[in-house]
């Protein structure tokens, strides 16, 4: 028997995705361009400058990775964990982001990790505490490009409100995350404290990357690095689509536009959204809305494509199913009352896909 809460979490659920499809629909209709341009656009597109974004794409995704490592080997006792571990997980979480609303992939590429690291729970809240400090370094590249983008290319007015939130949040987010940094003091002294305690011990530990100047500046290096790589990525784009004649600092802007415009991703891709954003600061520069309109869909192709093969394959080696991801979502959303109190939702998780995993 379905219980009541349970009925209700289906229905908030199915509320969310037919109300981000209705959002993604009136999006297209309102700021949409005329769709006979959009075939036009795509047979006269420069595919050799698409290989090189997807190149630059592919090269991001690396670099992010050796982040996360280099994260991960603060974290946790040194050589816990191989590159490719690492890889994997963050594969299968740039997928899932992909493909399904909300930031389920934060989620699924800890179960990934966590099946390498045993299946003692401990490890849960200091995986997660990785994934927030993996965040709080996007923010060093992001207010150095949200700087540079605010002095050097042309904003339009409404666009100056929105950068200059994300750079006061960010910049106050990172220095939140510096003072709740702790070093890793060895699970036996950890497990002397309570439950609550403990969870908020291990989580701060993930976050040990702040206390550490050697592997701190290694893992943002990494992640400039894979900002850099993105925004050539960006460029490169451009170009595949005939914009040729703006400069780096526009590829930059169109860079900021699209991570605020998937910062809350109340559809799969925010489609629509994303597209809107790209184009509207192009206007600026000269470029027809359609034009850019056309652009956003395919950067956004040439992005997902990446994040999607590289699940693709990673599920695969790790004997995961797509369904077992969906389940990710499932447990985060509402069901934590159907569970004992001890109990996690990614614990039950971590089970079914090691049966699967078997099988």
């Amino acid at each position: 028997m379905i219980r009541p809460f349970k009925q209700r979490g289906r229905k908030v659920r199915l509320s969310a995705v037919l109300f981000g499809m209705a959002g993604a629909g009136l999006l297209l209709w309102w700021r949409s361009p005329d769709w006979a341009l959009l075939g036009q656009a795509f047979t006269n597109v420069r595919w050799h400058w698409i290989l090189a974004a997807l190149a630059f794409n592919i090269l991001s995704v690396l670099a992010r990775a050796l982040c996360w490592w280099a994260i991960l080997h603060q974290a946790l006792a040194a050589g816990r964990l191989r590159y490719m571990n690492v890889l994997s997980g963050y594969s299968v979480g740039l997928m899932a982001n992909a493909v399904l609303p909300g930031r389920v992939g934060e989620i699924a590429r800890v179960v990934v990790l966590q099946r390498k690291l045993g299946s003692r729970r401990r490890h849960w809240p200091t995986l997660f505490g990785t994934v927030v400090a993996h965040r709080l370094l996007d923010l060093i590249p992001a207010v150095a490009l949200v700087a540079w983008v605010i002095y050097a290319a042309p904003i339009p007015a409404w666009a100056y409100t929105s950068l200059i939130t994300a750079l006061a949040v960010g910049s106050l987010l990172f220095l939140a995350g510096i003072a709740s940094a702790r070093a890793h003091d060895g699970y036996h002294l950890l497990d002397k404290l309570g439950p609550l305690q403990r969870v908020i011990a291990f989580s701060r530990q993930g976050l040990a990357v702040f206390r550490s100047p050697r592997m701190g500046s290694l893992a943002a290096a990494f992640q400039i690095l894979g900002w850099i790589c993105q925004l050539l990525a960006v460029w490169t784009a451009m170009r595949a689509f005939h914009i040729d004649e703006l400069p780096l600092v526009a590829a930059g802007l169109v860079l900021v536009m699209m991570n605020i415009a998937i910062l809350f991703p109340l559809w799969p891709g925010n489609v629509g959204l994303l597209q809107a954003a790209v184009a509207l600061p192009l206007v600026s520069y000269g470029i027809r809305y359609a034009h850019g309109f056309v652009f956003g869909i395919g950067l956004q192709v040439i992005e997902a494509s990446v994040g999607i093969v590289f699940g693709l394959v990673f599920l695969g080696k790790e004997g995961i199913s797509f369904a077992a991801i969906r389940e990710t979502r499932d447990a985060v959303a509402g069901n934590e009352s159907d569970r004992q109190s001890d109990q996690r939702p990614v614990a039950d998780l971590e089970t079914r896909i090691q049966i699967e995993h078997n099988i």
